[in-house]
């Protein structure tokens, strides 16, 4: 069953969204400590943590699902997101230097599909963080937020999958170890818990956080997940970094 935006933005909005989005972000922000001079492409319902990249990277951008809906983003200035098929990103091959994906995998038909297309747009040397559900966590288990929607992860699955769509996994780790419970004294111990949770490795974290890069040879025996083709969205648009170097030479 997909997401719906009111639903994401109603969550994000409240005070245990607002827990979720900094316990995760705080994980996103170190892996990518320097975003200076690179474009990021935000997929699914990404805004809430793609907005703390937004005033580094020379451009930010978010696409939304089209069964899901769209909500503005960013709040305040020039709209920055479109309504699209994941599975169809209406961006040129080799566009974009990272990719951020939130809430766009555990409910699509075709995870697959949306993890070839990130692919096909990343630059050769570009990168994606996922955002996704895990089984063992107890958020995947609470209907209330959109982390209890969709099909969540295990590990293995997960690894199954990039691997299917040619991603190499560079960093696995996890968040919201903070169970989502709404009342004040859990919201207040929530980045205490969190660190507790980290420090000893415990199994019921609520989300995997996995960076990936490219790999730009199949190997051995990996099927490739068909795809339909999209027109290009920008035609003459190109990753930051490439464009940069190329003024150089």
């Amino acid at each position: 069953m997909p997401l719906d935006v009111n639903d994401l933005v109603a969550f994000y909005a409240s005070p245990l969204g607002d827990v979720a989005r900094r316990l995760i972000g705080r994980v996103l922000r170190q892996r990518w400590d320097n975003c200076r001079r690179l474009s990021i492409l935000g997929v699914g319902f990404a805004g809430p943590l793609l907005e703390r990249f937004r005033d580094e990277a020379e451009r930010t951008f978010a696409f939304m699902p089209a069964e899901v809906g769209v909500a503005p983003w960013p709040t305040q200035g020039r709209g920055a997101i479109a309504l699209v098929a994941l599975d169809m990103l209406p961006l040129p091959d080799a566009s974009i230097d990272r990719a951020l994906i939130v809430h766009g995998l555990e409910t699509a038909e075709h995870p697959g599909a949306v993890l070839e297309e990130v692919w096909r747009v990343l630059a050769p040397e570009g990168r994606a963080l996922l955002v996704v559900p895990s089984r063992r966590g107890v958020w995947a288990r609470v209907d209330g937020t959109p982390f209890g929607q969709g099909l969540p992860y295990s590990k293995g699955q997960l690894r199954e999958l990039m691997r299917e769509t040619l991603f190499s996994p560079v960093y696995w780790g996890e968040a919201l170890y903070a169970p989502p419970f709404r009342r004040r004294f859990f919201l207040n111990s929530a980045t205490a818990i969190e660190r507790l949770g980290a420090a000893l490795g415990l199994p019921f974290a609520g989300v995997h956080i996995v960076e990936a890069t490219k790999q730009l040879y199949r190997p051995v025996g990996v099927r490739r997940v068909a795809r339909r083709e999209q027109p290009a969205l920008q035609t003459g648009l190109a990753p930051v970094a490439h464009r940069q170097a190329a003024r150089r030479v």
